[in-house]
Formats: C-alpha cells, sequence, structure tokens
C-alpha cells in the first residue's frame, strides 16, 4: 500500500485559499459597518400640516437594544425592520421630544398618529444594526444611555465620542436611563442577602433570584432584616450624588443634560417604592429634566396624563409583528395594518380569532388579548384518520392547540393541547363538557432529573462567591471569599434521594418552547408522539366521525417574569405541519392531505442563505 506524505504545498495552499475567503468577508463585514454607521441621507422633518390632533395623543415605544441575530433580551435586525415597516404601514411617524413638550406644555397638535421611539441601555449594537432601518422609513428615535458608560471604554457601550458622532446627524436624540444600573437589597430564592449588585454581579446571580431587590434610587439601602443601613440625610446624599453625576457628566461630554429621563423602575405609582425616596426623586427630576418615562406596559400617551408620569411599552424581542400591532390596537383602539405575509399559504385558511401570518414554512397565530385566535383549515371537513405532524414554537407560558374531527363551531371535537408546558388530550361531545382523556407535564415525558433544593441552594452560594471573588475590591477580600468558596465546595446537599424537594423552575413568560408532535388517530384510538419518543398509545375517543382542522393559540395567564413583565398575548407558532391521510395507527405514512413544509428551489435558497447567514454571524462574533 502507497504511503501517504505530507505536502507542505498542499498546506500552505490550503492556508492561502483560507486567508482570501477570510479577507473577503472581513472586507464585506467593513464596508457593512461603515455604510452603516455614516448616514446615506438626511432626516425629513414631518410637515407641520400633518399635525392635527391633540385628543388621540401619541404611543411610545421602546426596545432594550438590536443585534443582528436577536437574543433574549435585544430584538434582530429583520424583526426590527418588520415591526417599524408595518408601524409605517399602519400610517404612524415618528415625533420628537420637542414635540411631547409642545404638546403638553402649549397644548399644541399632533399627527394622527403619532409614535415616540426609543432604544435603552445605549448599547453600540443598537445604533450600529437599527441607523438603516430609521433612515429607510425616515423614522426618529431617542436613544438613552447610562451616564457611568460613557466614561467607560467598554464595546458594548456608546461612549461620549460616539454620542457625538451620532449627534452630527439628524435621526437620533438623546436621553437617560440615570447614572448607573445597580440593584439593591438583593436577596436570594433562598432568603440569603446579597445587599448590592452592579449589573454585572446580577447577571451572573440572576438565575437563583426571584423578585426579592430593587433598583438603586427606589429605596432606601437596608440591612437583611429591612432596616435602612442609612438614614435621611445619607440617603438623600446618596441620590443627590447619583443626579449630580449625570448633570456633570452629560454636561462634560454633550455640553447639556438630556431632557428626557426613563426612572428605573416603572410602575411604582410615584418615583420611588418608599415614600421618602420618591420625594427626593421627584426634586430632582423636575429640576433636571422635562420629560419623564415612569410607567412600561401601556404604549398610549393622551393630553390627560402628567409630561412626567409617561407611559412606554417595552417591546420583548420575541413578539412577532402581530403581537405588537395588537397590544397598540388594543391600546389606542385605532385601526393597524396587520400582516399576513405569504398570502398564496394563508388562501388554505380562514382566520377567525385574533391574526395570523405565513412565514415560509411557519404560521403564527396570534391571539386577541387576553383572549385566544383561531383559524380553520378549508375543506377539512371530511378529515377523519389522519397523521398529523407539526412543530410547535410558541414560548412555553400559553396554549397551541390543534382541533381533529371538529364540527363548526368547536361544539364536537378532539383536541391535543400544549398548554404552560403540558399536554392535554381532551374531547368533547355535542351538548356535554369537554373532558380530559389524559394529561402530562412535558418535564416528566422528557425524563429531566431535576436538582433538590438544597443543591440548587448549593450551587447558588457558589455561583455567589465566586462573583464576590471575581468583583473584590482588593487582593485581600478575593481571598478571604477564597477561602470561603473552598469550604462551601466541600459541602454536599442533601439530594432528592435523600428526602429533600425538587427544585423545580419556575418557565418565565419569554422561555422558548420547541416541541414536535406527531398524532395518528384512526377510528377510535389515538397515538402520540413528541419529540419522536412516545407519549400515549392507542388512547380510546369516542367522537368517530369526520370534521373539520382548526388551529388555536390562547393567552393562559400572565406567567411569570423575574422582571415583572406581563404580557396579555400570545404567539402561536406552528411550522412544518403536514396533514396525511392515515393508513394504519402508529404510521407516519399516507396521502398528503395539506402540506406547509419548504420544496424544491424554495427550500434550497433558504437552506443556502441560512448557512450564508450563519457563515455571517460567526465572523461577526468572533472577528
Amino acid at each position: 500500500m502507497k504511503r501517504h506524505e505530507f505536502s507542505p504545498r498542499k498546506k500552505d495552499l490550503k492556508k492561502v485559499i483560507r486567508s482570501i475567503i477570510q479577507g473577503i468577508i472581513l472586507i464585506g463585514l467593513i464596508w457593512l459597518i461603515v455604510v452603516t454607521l455614516y448616514p446615506a441621507k438626511g432626516y425629513e422633518h414631518i410637515d407641520k400640516e400633518k399635525y392635527v390632533q391633540t385628543k388621540d395623543g401619541f404611543i411610545a415605544l421602546s426596545y432594550f437594544g438590536v443585534d443582528r441575530t436577536g437574543s433574549e433580551t435585544l430584538i434582530s435586525t429583520n424583526r426590527l425592520e418588520k415591526h417599524l415597516n408595518a408601524l409605517k404601514d399602519s400610517g404612524y411617524v415618528t415625533i420628537t421630544q420637542q414635540d411631547i413638550l409642545n404638546y403638553y406644555n402649549n397644548d399644541e397638535k399632533l399627527p394622527s398618529k403619532g409614535l415616540f421611539l426609543m432604544f435603552e441601555d445605549g448599547r453600540r449594537d443598537t445604533a450600529i444594526f437599527s441607523q438603516k432601518i430609521l433612515e429607510k422609513l425616515n423614522y426618529k428615535s431617542t436613544i438613552l444611555t447610562y451616564a457611568q458608560n460613557l466614561e467607560k471604554k467598554d464595546p458594548k457601550f456608546l461612549d461620549g465620542d460616539d454620542l457625538l458622532d451620532m449627534d452630527k446627524g439628524d435621526f437620533w436624540e438623546f436621553g437617560t436611563n440615570g447614572y448607573r444600573l445597580e440593584f439593591i437589597n438583593v436577596f436570594d430564592r433562598y432568603g440569603k442577602f446579597l445587599n448590592r449588585l452592579n449589573n454585572k454581579e446580577f447577571q451572573r446571580i440572576s438565575p437563583y433570584l426571584d423578585r426579592r431587590y430593587n433598583h438603586y434610587l427606589m429605596d432606601y439601602i437596608r440591612d437583611e432584616y429591612g432596616v435602612p443601613m442609612e438614614d435621611f440625610k445619607q440617603m438623600q446624599q446618596r441620590i443627590a450624588y447619583d443626579y449630580g453625576q449625570i448633570d456633570e457628566v452629560y454636561t462634560e461630554i454633550m455640553g447639556r443634560v438630556p431632557i428626557l429621563y426613563t426612572l428605573m423602575h416603572a410602575n411604582t405609582g410615584q418615583f420611588g417604592t418608599n415614600d421618602k425616596v420618591s420625594n427626593e426623586n421627584e426634586k430632582w427630576i423636575y429640576d433636571l429634566f422635562k420629560i419623564n418615562f415612569n410607567r412600561e406596559g401601556n404604549a398610549l400617551n393622551t393630553n390627560k396624563a402628567s409630561i412626567y408620569n409617561l407611559n412606554r411599552l417595552q417591546v420583548q424581542p420575541y413578539w412577532y409583528t402581530n403581537h405588537l400591532l395588537m397590544k397598540i390596537w388594543d391600546d389606542t383602539k385605532q385601526d393597524v395594518a396587520f400582516i399576513s405575509g405569504d398570502m398564496e399559504r394563508k388562501s388554505y385558511w380562514d382566520t377567525l380569532l385574533g391574526q395570523s401570518e405565513f412565514i415560509k414554512d411557519t404560521i403564527i397565530l396570534t391571539s386577541l388579548p387576553k383572549d385566544r385566535g383561531l383559524m380553520f383549515l378549508k375543506n377539512s371537513n371530511n378529515y377523519k384518520d389522519v397523521n398529523l405532524s407539526v412543530e410547535l414554537k410558541g414560548n412555553k407560558v400559553g396554549t397551541q392547540t390543534i382541533y381533529l374531527r371538529a364540527d363548526e363551531g368547536l361544539k364536537s371535537y378532539i383536541s391535543v393541547q400544549l398548554r404552560d408546558n403540558i399536554v392535554y388530550i381532551c374531547e368533547k361531545i355535542q351538548g356535554e363538557k369537554q373532558r380530559t382523556l389524559f394529561s402530562v407535564d412535558l418535564n416528566v415525558h422528557d425524563g429531566i432529573d431535576f436538582q433538590s433544593k438544597d443543591e440548587n441552594r448549593l450551587e447558588a452560594e457558589i455561583q455567589e462567591l465566586n462573583t464576590e471573588i471575581k468583583y473584590a475590591e482588593d487582593a485581600e477580600e478575593a481571598k478571604e471569599k477564597g477561602i470561603l468558596l473552598k469550604e462551601k465546595m466541600k459541602e454536599k446537599a442533601q439530594s432528592i434521594e435523600d428526602g429533600n424537594t425538587a427544585y423545580i423552575p419556575e418557565i418565565e413568560i419569554s422561555e422558548p418552547g420547541d416541541r414536535l408532535f406527531d398524532i395518528n388517530l384512526m377510528g377510535n384510538k389515538i397515538n402520540i408522539y413528541v419529540d419522536e419518543k412516545l407519549l400515549v398509545e392507542n388512547l380510546q375517543v369516542d367522537i368517530l366521525g369526520k370534521g373539520a382542522v382548526y388551529l388555536e393559540s390562547s393567552f393562559s395567564g400572565y406567567g411569570y417574569s423575574q422582571r415583572n413583565l406581563s404580557d396579555d398575548v400570545y404567539d402561536g407558532v406552528f411550522k412544518n405541519l403536514v396533514i396525511k391521510k392515515a393508513e394504519s395507527q402508529l404510521s407516519k405514512d399516507g396521502d398528503v392531505l395539506y402540506d406547509n413544509r419548504l420544496s424544491g428551489m424554495v427550500k434550497i435558497k433558504y437552506s443556502i442563505k441560512s448557512k450564508w447567514e450563519s457563515v455571517l454571524n460567526w465572523f461577526i462574533e468572533t472577528l
């Protein structure tokens, strides 16, 4: 057998080719950043003739930040552009801070549909990735920053030079979230007192927290028993220091203090969770600023509100476009341009409640507020024995339902429902109440081995000590915490087997779901696989006749949110829905009755585009 010999030339050639490819991509990325940061055209101010009303007020929306691909807290550029395009199509034009001042102080008019747009937290990627979208739509926005970040050289956040560069353009105005993002009076979920945490410390420990914490300017700094560790004068001085720093930093960098403020956190009913602290905040807010957004959850502001107690709706990254429009429609009672997506694919369905959007192989069914969305597959009335396969990709908190053998008006049906991570198989016979034939928590189906509460407590304490070491003020403190960490790591927590209670995390309202359902309904038996694992076999049903297919999404309650967010609209997400005529039980074969998957050249183009996006994202994140 001939031995393969090492070839330096071949290896060098591969290096050259790889370097050329990397160079081409790098040049492309540099070009992308350059054209993004420098406006291609100026902002065109809205014609004052369009300022026609005072009664309807304006809506205010804020985004935490923008990322090319999106994350748990940052919206993707693609979804942001869809949001803002839909608002433009709905007739919304952006208004300025001066417009708000004129509206409240001088009783001047606003556009028929005025939008005040904000981006919070002052992230650099927000400015980079949203600039071109604002230019394209001729939208103006306010970016909020923390004064403390302007003095640092953290690549994640805009600094003073960035703000000065942005100020030369006409698409941005400036506001502030305050001096710092810091938390006080913090307890972990097991009642351990953690005192004060800066934002980086908070992020490391947040998996072990519930809601027992406060923002820096909201209360007295207290000990573990709730007793203030500062007297009234010290509290005044602490709060005065932060507002003084806001004044000093912005004046030094920009020559002025922003006139707009968003107090952290919202919805206290005043300007803090403590009356005396609230009074101090109020004094400084009225002295330094002219506009304050003090509440979150609703978008609408009318002339009945105070300019120091305005609403903003913090838009979540997981909201599909119709979700945002549904919230605005509910707040304003004005028409909005709900989107449909692929009209050819949508033509197979009747949307009876809520709104539906078709994106490639995915159906998004957005519920009405505190209600449901419902759609009917046309020409499915005679479906009886079926194999149905679908990926349910809506968030875990909420309800996605598939109705089979259903009559008109859903007086009789068999349903497979995923609600708050629990599967319910139900049946309703006309004239009777719905009954549950089977239910199971998918945590049980998955066979998850949960920690005990004691194990989770020990894990939390170890992480807390690691965090204290990382952010220790000096080497001596780090050494002391290191000794405690070594001792803590020797501890053995009680397990479930030892009799300790299981720790089952609460489901966050933003937690995504992704489940593959394979449903076989034939005769009087239903069989279901979830993620290719048998969930239930030969479950007997009593409805044996033909019927239609319906899809439903519904609000199932506000759910849990560590950040105390609430949302009463739900997006059911049905991907790769395929319905076949069942030929035998437990078989997935059969003639296709309906197929919403991608196929042919469309599938090939989408696959190529997805792979290119993955490569591009990798380079952006690693270069």
